[in-house]
């Protein structure tokens, strides 16, 4: 196991890719998305996240595959897996590759999980599971998906720290007081790489859409000073603004630089293409890659 001083830099890397797109149930899918992310790895970016509601199993996938890249869930839903299984499973995958999986878990949201409940005191007794499991999964080796003050603060005590989707720079500064000086701080920002910025808003607006219909999501926003009119038709403009990069690589640049100034360690970027959620967007990764300066290794 990767010690458990080790910091948030060297496990993560400054940049990750996001992508909802790093799971499949046929052969032919595996192999393209193997292709992927072994190249994620040689283009120099630090984490792989695997997006939506993935498993350990769907990770193993992306490490078997890879060579040293760290590989996080992002995030699996607490809802979805057993506490003792999913710990079981992280053990096995840590004996096949000491140091390369960190398990990002996180409580989905109410319109997707028909059991959700109390979903503070659920993750307290998930996290009291794993711990409890024959082999435990460490602190330092998961994350939670946290937005709110009392979530955050959990993730400061009782993990490596958080992983929060859908923010603003400015719910990173209020992420980072939250959390302490310590703990890690990886927020997803989600990138449109196109210079005309009506066609990159409607890209975006597309991928917004249906995080708008999730209170967690929206109720957090509107704690950040958000209206109820910045949701309709899919986003306001200031929202798509706050909440993605959109036009060149350069802009970009310019927006990691804001999430790093308000305390973030590593940023797990989501590249769109039009349609939104695309597939393995390897295009938008090797111009990201380029443009961002990342070391490339063979």
């Amino acid at each position: 196991m990767t010690s458990s001083a080790q910091s948030p830099h060297a496990l993560f890397g400054r940049i990750g890719i996001w992508s909802p797109a790093l799971r499949s149930q046929d052969a032919e899918g595996a192999a393209r998305i193997a292709d992927a992310v072994a190249e994620l790895e040689e283009l120099g970016f630090g984490t792989v996240w695997l997006g939506g509601s993935p498993s350990v199993a769907d990770a193993r996938k992306v490490v078997q595959a890879t060579r040293r890249i760290t590989v996080a869930t992002g995030i699996l839903s607490i809802w979805d897996h057993d506490a003792s299984t999913v710990a079981a499973e992280a053990a096995q995958l840590e004996k096949e590759a000491p140091g390369r999986f960190v398990l990002g878990i996180g409580v989905s949201h109410s319109a997707l999980a028909p059991q959700y409940a109390k979903p503070y005191s659920a993750m307290v007794g998930y996290l009291d599971g794993l711990d409890a499991a024959p082999e435990p999964v460490p602190a330092p080796r998961r994350v939670l998906a946290a937005l709110g003050p009392k979530m955050l603060r959990l993730a400061a005590d009782r993990a490596a720290g958080a992983h929060p989707y859908l923010v603003t720079a400015e719910h990173t500064a209020q992420a980072r007081a939250a959390l302490g000086s310590e703990a890690l701080l990886a927020p997803e920002l989600k990138v449109v790489l196109d210079t005309d910025l009506e066609r990159a808003r409607g890209t975006a607006r597309e991928a917004l859409a249906m995080y708008l219909r999730l209170p967690n999501y929206t109720d957090n926003l509107l704690r950040l000073g958000f209206a109820e009119e910045d949701f309709a038709g899919g986003g306001s403009n200031r929202l798509l603004d706050a909440l993605f990069a959109l036009g060149d690589a350069e802009t970009v640049r310019a927006r990691l630089d804001a999430y790093y100034a308000a305390g973030a360690d590593h940023v797990a970027l989501q590249a769109l293409a039009g349609g939104g959620r695309a597939d393995l967007p390897r295009a938008q990764w090797r111009e990201l890659a380029s443009a961002l300066g990342l070391t490339t290794t063979a």
